[in-house]
Protein backbone atom coordinates (compact mmCIF):
# COMPACT_ATOMS: atom_id res chain seq x y z
CA UNK A 1 0.00 0.00 0.00
CA UNK A 2 1.72 3.45 -0.77
CA UNK A 3 2.26 5.88 1.82
CA UNK A 4 1.94 9.50 1.02
CA UNK A 5 3.08 12.66 2.47
CA UNK A 6 1.25 15.50 3.89
CA UNK A 7 1.76 17.86 0.91
CA UNK A 8 1.06 15.01 -1.53
CA UNK A 9 -2.22 15.10 -0.92
CA UNK A 10 -4.01 16.28 -3.45
CA UNK A 11 -2.29 13.61 -5.66
CA UNK A 12 -3.85 10.92 -3.19
CA UNK A 13 -7.55 12.13 -3.83
CA UNK A 14 -6.76 12.15 -7.36
CA UNK A 15 -4.92 9.03 -7.40
CA UNK A 16 -7.82 7.44 -5.02
CA UNK A 17 -10.80 8.10 -7.18
CA UNK A 18 -8.42 6.18 -9.81
CA UNK A 19 -8.76 3.40 -7.63
CA UNK A 20 -12.24 3.29 -6.89
CA UNK A 21 -12.84 4.01 -11.13
CA UNK A 22 -10.89 0.94 -11.70
CA UNK A 23 -12.81 -1.49 -8.96
CA UNK A 24 -15.72 -0.13 -10.45
CA UNK A 25 -14.99 -1.06 -14.26
CA UNK A 26 -13.73 -4.78 -13.16
CA UNK A 27 -17.05 -5.20 -11.05
CA UNK A 28 -19.38 -4.23 -14.07
CA UNK A 29 -17.11 -4.20 -16.87
CA UNK A 30 -18.34 -1.32 -17.99
CA UNK A 31 -16.88 -0.02 -21.16
CA UNK A 32 -17.87 3.85 -20.70
CA UNK A 33 -15.33 4.09 -17.80
CA UNK A 34 -12.45 3.20 -19.36
CA UNK A 35 -12.09 6.92 -21.06
CA UNK A 36 -12.85 8.36 -17.58
CA UNK A 37 -9.94 6.51 -16.34
CA UNK A 38 -7.66 7.43 -18.92
CA UNK A 39 -8.60 11.16 -18.32
CA UNK A 40 -8.05 10.72 -14.57
CA UNK A 41 -4.74 9.26 -15.06
CA UNK A 42 -3.32 11.59 -17.05
CA UNK A 43 -4.48 14.43 -14.62
CA UNK A 44 -2.70 12.31 -11.42
CA UNK A 45 0.24 11.95 -13.57
CA UNK A 46 0.16 15.76 -14.55
CA UNK A 47 -0.58 16.80 -10.78
CA UNK A 48 2.41 14.59 -9.73
CA UNK A 49 4.77 16.24 -12.27
CA UNK A 50 3.88 19.65 -11.56
CA UNK A 51 4.29 18.72 -7.68
CA UNK A 52 7.87 17.14 -7.82
CA UNK A 53 8.96 20.20 -10.29
CA UNK A 54 8.80 22.43 -7.26
CA UNK A 55 9.45 20.48 -3.84
CA UNK A 56 11.37 23.32 -1.45
CA UNK A 57 14.19 22.05 0.92
CA UNK A 58 11.58 20.78 3.48
CA UNK A 59 9.73 18.26 1.36
CA UNK A 60 12.53 16.99 0.03
CA UNK A 61 13.96 15.75 3.09
CA UNK A 62 10.70 14.42 3.88
CA UNK A 63 10.95 12.62 0.39
CA UNK A 64 14.56 11.51 1.03
CA UNK A 65 13.31 9.70 4.36
CA UNK A 66 10.25 8.55 3.02
CA UNK A 67 9.63 4.60 4.67
CA UNK A 68 8.85 3.27 0.85
CA UNK A 69 12.39 4.28 -0.31
CA UNK A 70 14.62 1.74 -2.00
CA UNK A 71 17.33 0.67 0.56
CA UNK A 72 20.96 -0.34 0.01
CA UNK A 73 20.46 -3.66 0.34
CA UNK A 74 17.82 -3.11 -2.34
CA UNK A 75 20.89 -1.02 -4.53
CA UNK A 76 22.97 -3.60 -3.38
CA UNK A 77 20.34 -6.61 -4.89
CA UNK A 78 19.79 -4.70 -8.01
CA UNK A 79 23.31 -3.48 -8.98
CA UNK A 80 25.69 -6.16 -7.14
CA UNK A 81 26.05 -9.56 -9.20
CA UNK A 82 27.42 -12.68 -6.25
CA UNK A 83 27.61 -10.31 -3.25
CA UNK A 84 29.39 -11.77 -0.56
CA UNK A 85 29.11 -9.70 2.80
CA UNK A 86 31.56 -9.52 5.35
CA UNK A 87 30.73 -8.75 9.27
CA UNK A 88 32.84 -7.56 12.08
CA UNK A 89 35.42 -5.31 12.52
CA UNK A 90 37.93 -7.49 14.66
CA UNK A 91 38.19 -5.40 17.43
CA UNK A 92 34.51 -5.41 18.94
CA UNK A 93 32.15 -7.34 17.18
CA UNK A 94 29.30 -6.82 14.35
CA UNK A 95 26.91 -3.62 13.31
CA UNK A 96 24.23 -4.14 10.93
CA UNK A 97 23.63 -0.38 10.54
CA UNK A 98 26.81 -0.74 7.95
CA UNK A 99 26.37 -3.83 5.28
CA UNK A 100 29.33 -4.18 3.13
CA UNK A 101 31.18 -7.32 1.30
CA UNK A 102 32.52 -7.86 -2.63
CA UNK A 103 30.74 -8.82 -5.55
CA UNK A 104 30.97 -7.56 -9.47
CA UNK A 105 29.31 -4.29 -10.60
CA UNK A 106 28.37 -4.93 -14.57
CA UNK A 107 31.06 -8.09 -14.46
CA UNK A 108 33.64 -5.83 -12.45
CA UNK A 109 34.79 -6.90 -9.14
CA UNK A 110 33.90 -4.59 -6.48
CA UNK A 111 33.68 -3.54 -2.83
CA UNK A 112 30.61 -2.35 -1.71
CA UNK A 113 29.76 -0.77 1.48
CA UNK A 114 26.44 0.87 2.55
CA UNK A 115 24.63 2.36 5.61
CA UNK A 116 20.75 0.62 5.94
CA UNK A 117 17.79 2.13 7.49
CA UNK A 118 15.75 -1.30 7.63
CA UNK A 119 12.28 -1.21 5.86
CA UNK A 120 10.14 -2.68 8.57
CA UNK A 121 10.11 -2.23 12.26
CA UNK A 122 11.88 -5.66 12.99
CA UNK A 123 14.40 -4.28 10.53
CA UNK A 124 14.92 -0.85 11.43
CA UNK A 125 15.39 -2.19 15.15
CA UNK A 126 18.25 -4.75 13.76
CA UNK A 127 20.10 -2.18 11.59
CA UNK A 128 19.71 0.52 14.50
CA UNK A 129 17.96 2.80 11.98
CA UNK A 130 21.36 3.09 9.70
CA UNK A 131 22.38 4.85 12.72
CA UNK A 132 26.04 3.50 12.63
CA UNK A 133 28.11 2.97 16.15
CA UNK A 134 31.91 2.69 15.87
CA UNK A 135 32.59 -0.97 14.91
CA UNK A 136 30.32 -0.33 11.76
CA UNK A 137 33.32 2.56 10.48
CA UNK A 138 35.71 -0.11 11.86
CA UNK A 139 33.91 -2.75 9.34
CA UNK A 140 33.84 -0.24 6.68
CA UNK A 141 38.15 0.37 7.33
CA UNK A 142 38.46 -3.45 7.33
CA UNK A 143 37.20 -3.64 4.29
CA UNK A 144 38.23 -0.52 2.46
CA UNK A 145 41.74 -1.96 3.39
CA UNK A 146 41.19 -5.35 1.71
CA UNK A 147 39.80 -3.29 -1.45
CA UNK A 148 43.08 -1.30 -1.90
CA UNK A 149 44.74 -4.68 -1.32
CA UNK A 150 43.54 -6.13 -4.20
CA UNK A 151 42.80 -3.26 -6.43
CA UNK A 152 39.17 -3.31 -6.29
CA UNK A 153 37.06 -0.26 -6.81
CA UNK A 154 34.93 0.52 -3.72
CA UNK A 155 31.18 1.79 -4.26
CA UNK A 156 29.62 3.45 -1.17
CA UNK A 157 25.93 3.90 -0.30
CA UNK A 158 25.41 6.72 2.26
CA UNK A 159 21.77 7.19 3.79
CA UNK A 160 21.56 7.99 7.52
CA UNK A 161 20.53 10.65 9.48
CA UNK A 162 23.69 10.81 11.48
CA UNK A 163 26.19 8.41 13.43
CA UNK A 164 24.85 6.89 16.55
CA UNK A 165 25.07 9.55 19.49
CA UNK A 166 24.21 7.35 22.19
CA UNK A 167 26.82 6.46 25.70
CA UNK A 168 27.94 3.18 24.22
CA UNK A 169 29.09 4.83 21.32
CA UNK A 170 31.00 7.38 22.94
CA UNK A 171 32.70 5.03 25.12
CA UNK A 172 34.01 3.13 22.22
CA UNK A 173 35.50 5.95 20.24
CA UNK A 174 32.41 7.02 18.00
CA UNK A 175 34.67 10.27 16.77
CA UNK A 176 37.93 8.52 17.08
CA UNK A 177 35.93 5.66 14.42
CA UNK A 178 34.27 8.21 11.74
CA UNK A 179 37.81 9.94 11.41
CA UNK A 180 39.91 6.55 11.01
CA UNK A 181 36.99 5.38 8.21
CA UNK A 182 37.07 9.03 6.61
CA UNK A 183 41.15 8.76 6.47
CA UNK A 184 41.07 5.53 5.19
CA UNK A 185 38.54 6.75 1.94
CA UNK A 186 41.21 9.39 1.82
CA UNK A 187 43.80 6.87 1.34
CA UNK A 188 42.47 4.58 -1.24
CA UNK A 189 44.67 3.32 -3.70
CA UNK A 190 41.70 2.89 -5.62
CA UNK A 191 38.90 4.62 -7.33
CA UNK A 192 36.11 5.05 -5.14
CA UNK A 193 32.71 6.43 -5.76
CA UNK A 194 29.98 7.50 -3.32
CA UNK A 195 25.73 7.82 -3.71
CA UNK A 196 23.74 9.82 -1.37
CA UNK A 197 20.52 7.71 -1.74
CA UNK A 198 18.66 9.45 1.05
CA UNK A 199 19.70 10.94 3.53
CA UNK A 200 23.64 11.68 4.44
CA UNK A 201 23.42 12.98 7.67
CA UNK A 202 27.24 15.08 9.15
CA UNK A 203 30.33 12.61 9.93
CA UNK A 204 27.96 9.41 9.56
CA UNK A 205 27.55 9.90 6.33
CA UNK A 206 31.03 11.25 5.41
CA UNK A 207 33.05 8.53 6.44
CA UNK A 208 31.61 6.56 4.03
CA UNK A 209 31.50 9.88 1.49
CA UNK A 210 34.83 11.20 1.44
CA UNK A 211 35.51 10.00 -2.40
CA UNK A 212 36.93 10.82 -6.12
CA UNK A 213 33.38 11.48 -7.49
CA UNK A 214 30.45 11.64 -4.98
CA UNK A 215 26.66 11.44 -6.58
CA UNK A 216 22.84 12.28 -5.16
CA UNK A 217 19.59 11.10 -6.28
CA UNK A 218 17.55 13.71 -7.20
CA UNK A 219 15.68 13.77 -3.84
CA UNK A 220 17.85 13.10 -1.12
CA UNK A 221 19.47 15.21 1.12
CA UNK A 222 23.11 16.20 2.56
CA UNK A 223 24.28 18.20 5.56
CA UNK A 224 26.14 18.81 8.37
CA UNK A 225 23.13 18.74 10.95
CA UNK A 226 19.38 17.39 10.12
CA UNK A 227 17.02 20.82 9.79
CA UNK A 228 15.49 20.28 13.12
CA UNK A 229 18.85 19.75 15.10
CA UNK A 230 19.55 22.92 13.05
CA UNK A 231 16.45 24.92 13.93
CA UNK A 232 16.67 23.56 17.49
CA UNK A 233 20.12 25.33 17.93
CA UNK A 234 19.72 28.25 15.86
CA UNK A 235 15.88 29.37 16.91
CA UNK A 236 15.21 27.33 19.79
CA UNK A 237 12.64 25.51 18.09
CA UNK A 238 12.51 22.69 16.28
CA UNK A 239 9.35 23.60 14.74
CA UNK A 240 11.13 25.81 12.48
CA UNK A 241 12.89 22.80 10.76
CA UNK A 242 11.17 24.15 7.61
CA UNK A 243 13.54 27.55 7.16
CA UNK A 244 16.96 25.64 8.42
CA UNK A 245 16.13 23.31 5.32
CA UNK A 246 15.94 26.33 3.66
CA UNK A 247 19.13 28.24 5.04
CA UNK A 248 21.48 25.15 4.69
CA UNK A 249 21.60 24.20 1.14
CA UNK A 250 21.20 20.15 2.21
CA UNK A 251 19.20 19.26 -1.47
CA UNK A 252 21.41 17.90 -4.69
CA UNK A 253 20.68 20.85 -6.70
CA UNK A 254 22.54 23.26 -3.88
CA UNK A 255 25.35 21.36 -3.38
CA UNK A 256 25.77 20.74 -6.94
CA UNK A 257 26.02 24.79 -7.39
CA UNK A 258 28.29 25.00 -4.56
CA UNK A 259 30.54 21.92 -5.76
CA UNK A 260 29.84 20.04 -2.97
CA UNK A 261 28.89 16.73 -5.12
CA UNK A 262 29.85 15.84 -8.97
CA UNK A 263 26.50 15.15 -10.23
CA UNK A 264 23.00 14.18 -9.44
CA UNK A 265 20.87 11.01 -10.32
CA UNK A 266 17.75 11.64 -11.77
CA UNK A 267 14.40 10.42 -9.89
CA UNK A 268 11.40 8.67 -11.36
CA UNK A 269 8.42 11.49 -11.56
CA UNK A 270 7.24 10.76 -8.00
CA UNK A 271 10.27 9.81 -5.96
CA UNK A 272 12.48 6.87 -6.06
CA UNK A 273 9.98 5.13 -4.04
CA UNK A 274 7.19 5.68 -6.94
CA UNK A 275 9.37 3.43 -9.15
CA UNK A 276 12.67 1.48 -7.01
CA UNK A 277 13.48 -0.58 -10.00
CA UNK A 278 14.37 2.44 -12.19
CA UNK A 279 15.96 4.66 -9.52
CA UNK A 280 18.30 1.83 -9.04
CA UNK A 281 19.12 1.40 -13.46
CA UNK A 282 19.58 5.20 -13.03
CA UNK A 283 21.61 4.54 -9.86
CA UNK A 284 23.50 1.95 -11.74
CA UNK A 285 24.26 3.97 -15.32
CA UNK A 286 25.53 7.05 -13.42
CA UNK A 287 27.55 4.59 -10.88
CA UNK A 288 29.65 3.14 -14.52
CA UNK A 289 29.51 6.31 -15.73
CA UNK A 290 31.38 7.89 -12.67
CA UNK A 291 34.19 4.57 -12.59
CA UNK A 292 35.08 4.83 -16.37
CA UNK A 293 37.63 8.02 -16.03
CA UNK A 294 38.93 6.93 -13.33
CA UNK A 295 39.34 3.48 -13.88
CA UNK A 296 43.12 4.79 -15.75
CA UNK A 297 44.32 6.54 -13.34
CA UNK A 298 46.94 5.54 -10.73
CA UNK A 299 47.24 5.33 -7.39
CA UNK A 300 48.58 8.99 -6.57
CA UNK A 301 46.83 10.16 -8.87
CA UNK A 302 43.60 9.21 -7.82
CA UNK A 303 44.43 10.25 -3.61
CA UNK A 304 45.75 13.40 -5.03
CA UNK A 305 42.53 14.31 -6.81
CA UNK A 306 40.54 12.96 -4.09
CA UNK A 307 42.14 15.36 -1.43
CA UNK A 308 42.08 18.81 -3.44
CA UNK A 309 38.52 18.01 -4.56
CA UNK A 310 37.96 18.11 -0.95
CA UNK A 311 40.35 20.72 0.08
CA UNK A 312 38.49 23.07 -2.64
CA UNK A 313 34.98 22.69 -1.37
CA UNK A 314 36.59 24.68 1.96
CA UNK A 315 38.28 26.90 -0.01
CA UNK A 316 35.60 28.00 -2.78
CA UNK A 317 32.61 28.54 -0.03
Amino acid sequence: MRSYLDFEKPVAELEAKLEELRALGDRDGAVAISEDVTRLEAKAAAALAELYAGLTPWQKTQVARHPQRPHFVDYCAGLIEEFQPLAGDRVFGEDEAVVGGFGRFRGRPVCVIGQEKGANTEARIRHNFGMAKPEGYRKAVRLMGLAGRFGLPVLTFVDTAGAYPGIEAEERGQAEAIARSTEACLGLPTPNVTVVIGEGGSGGAIALATANTVLMLEHSIYSVISPEGAASILWRDAGRAQDAATAMKITAQDLLRLGVIDAIVPEPTGGAHRDGQAAIRATGDAIAGALEPLASLDADTLRDKRAQKFLEIGRSL
